[in-house]
């Protein structure tokens, strides 16, 4: 018997004999052959059996994982694998201590288990710390970098790799560890048969610095990630985790891990070897592993950035979820029990998704590739993202502003209006301002809704450092409808003070007056009359959005006319 399948079968037996023989207690933990369940510990899912196990990455860094596999799984049986991998999973909490009474698998994704019933469909869920978190030794770097790419890797290889798994991987993942998922896609790994990514980061220096002007991101999002870094562990975790969670902790062998991190955040060149390797819309270019995302356009801390320029560049197959929504999971509901995203079904696409392209099933509901709701409330379904029938450059004029950083009013911005729309017209994609601007400083572009009766909403906005002689704005990606008689306002001027995270650039206003000679604004335009409508309610953050960025642009007549449909 080779060394390998004497392995795989002390294994089995210890998972069944986990299952069937040990004692029942509270707080059982697992080892790589010893199994523990929801009896003997409450921490594990009912259903699930959890084992822990360790395996090298690059650099000769040591990854943690815990697996939850279907309880009662045959000997011999394979399915699978689903795999999460990030900085949530250590045992001790997901972003602080949360005073669990002992050890156990992070909960993070349980609801996959409970709600979507992941292991009943016989898949297995495998949590991998990567590098620099939960029992996983090394730094934590910067989001998307070397180190990550290398673990991305290789936990891909190892649950592909195992004598339970059928060597068919897929990725889950929510907003950090949907970056890892991100991260996986473009690695086109033979064994990661689809990605499944709700509410990533799409272009990491987009979200610290907006056309070089630096966000609080630069420094509040490494302070986040090296608390979670150096939490405590359960001191009943077994010592392999606790020395490895010790790696970079105050009082490890590595305390300048955090140094480092914090200091890789704040690099302001955007043309560096940080921002270059990191930069995944690039890296998606002729990728083909297939990918389900979802977006919220409203969204306050992942925002809509490079989303286009990925899923472009991408070649494999495309799903998507797209909507009016923050920074929520396809599943999530209110408290009074309302759906985060207007929609039902997350989990019945989301399975379906994997037993497509993991295990060859065909779905049982012919599914649109994306279905998207716009700023009416409205579901529709696509073929791809965005659509539109006609493109349009406006011209907006010029005007001059001083670069205060106050509030907006005449002295420091300027405001170019369209003449009301005749038929409901929807802005669709990226849009994006180039600017022949001289003078000092920075630009802060805005479009608002405005209605009949003059209320408004600032639905897009973004801010660039001027360059000499030209300067390009591209404004997040959006769906938003204008109704008819509605008029677009395009506010430029400075950057205004905002609240935390709406609005959370770090400026330092010239003072200088910026004098515009001319600028224009490109947008992808749809008529709404030929949508395919889909079931579904408006996100409740809709409303909530609508209420708290209303808005005021300044008056003026109309300077330019949105196209109509032609043909």
């Amino acid at each position: 018997m080779t060394l390998a399948v004497a392995a795989a079968a002390v294994l089995v037996v210890g998972l069944l004999a986990g299952c069937a023989a040990t004692p029942a207690a509270t707080g059982a933990v697992a080892t790589a052959t010893e199994g523990v369940t929801h009896a003997q510990n409450d921490r594990v899912p009912e259903g699930a059996v959890w084992t822990q196990h360790y395996f090298p990455s690059a650099d000769g860094v040591e990854l943690h994982a815990d697996v939850l596999l279907p309880e009662g799984l045959a000997e011999g049986q394979k399915v699978p694998a689903i795999l999460s991998a990030g900085a949530y999973f250590g045992h001790s909490g997901e972003m602080t201590v949360e005073g669990f009474a002992h050890t156990g698998p992070s909960g993070r994704f349980t609801d996959l288990v409970t709600e979507g019933g992941l292991l009943d469909r016989g898949y297995a869920l495998v949590l991998v710390d990567t590098r620099g978190y939960g029992g996983s030794a090394g730094c934590a770097e910067l989001l998307a970098g070397p180190g990550e790419r290398a673990d991305v890797s290789a936990a891909i290889g190892w649950a592909a790799a195992q004598p339970w798994s059928t060597g068919s991987v897929g990725m889950y993942g929510k907003s950090q560890d949907a970056v890892t998922a991100l991260v996986g896609s473009t690695l086109d790994h033979p064994a990661l048969k689809g990605v499944i990514a709700m509410e990533p980061i799409w272009d990491i220096y987009r979200n610290m610095r907006s056309g070089g002007v630096p966000r609080t991101t630069i420094s509040s999002v490494s302070e986040v990630y090296n608390t979670i870094a150096t939490l405590p562990q359960m001191p009943d975790d077994d010592p392999r985790y606790l020395a490895n969670a010790g790696y970079d902790g105050p009082t490890g062998p590595h305390p300048e891990c955090t140094v480092v991190n914090t200091a890789t955040y704040m690099d302001p060149n955007e043309d560096s070897e940080t921002w270059r390797v990191r930069d995944l819309p690039e890296r998606a270019k002729g990728t083909s592993t297939p990918l389900f995302v979802t977006q919220g356009f409203l969204e306050w801390n992942t925002e809509a950035e490079g989303i286009e320029e990925f899923l472009a560049g991408h070649e494999g197959p495309q799903r998507a979820w797209l909507g009016q929504w923050d920074h929520k999971r396809g599943n999530d509901r209110t408290p009074d029990g309302r759906l985060e995203t207007g929609r039902e079904g997350w989990f019945d696409e989301a399975l379906s998704f994997y037993d497509e392209h993991l295990k060859g099933i065909a779905p049982p509901v012919a599914y649109p590739p994306v279905a998207i709701q716009d700023s009416t409330g409205a579901w529709r379904a696509q073929d791809t993202w965005p659509v539109s029938d006609r493109t349009a450059t406006v011209g907006l004029g010029g005007g001059s502003y001083v670069d205060d950083g106050l509030p907006a009013g005449p002295r420091n911005a300027f405001v170019a209006r369209s003449e009301p729309v005749p038929a409901a017209t929807r802005i669709t994609g990226t849009p994006r301002v180039a600017l022949d601007a001289h003078g000092h400083g920075n630009v802060f572009v805005r479009l608002h809704d405005v209605a009949p009766d003059g209320t408004a909403v600032v639905f897009d906005e973004q801010v660039s450092a001027l360059r000499p002689g030209a300067t390009a704005v591209e404004l997040r990606s959006t769906d938003w409808t204008l109704p008819a008689g509605h008029v677009l306002a395009v506010q430029i001027g400075t950057v205004e003070p905002g609240v935390p995270y709406a609005n959370d650039w770090l400026v330092t206003p010239s003072r200088e007056t910026v004098t515009v000679r001319d600028a224009r604004l490109t947008l992808a335009l749809d008529d709404p009359s030929d949508d395919a409508g889909l079931p579904g309610a408006p996100a409740p953050w809709l409303q909530t959005y609508r209420q708290t960025n209303a808005s005021k642009p300044a008056a003026a007549a109309p300077s330019f006319t949105l196209p109509g449909r032609t043909g």
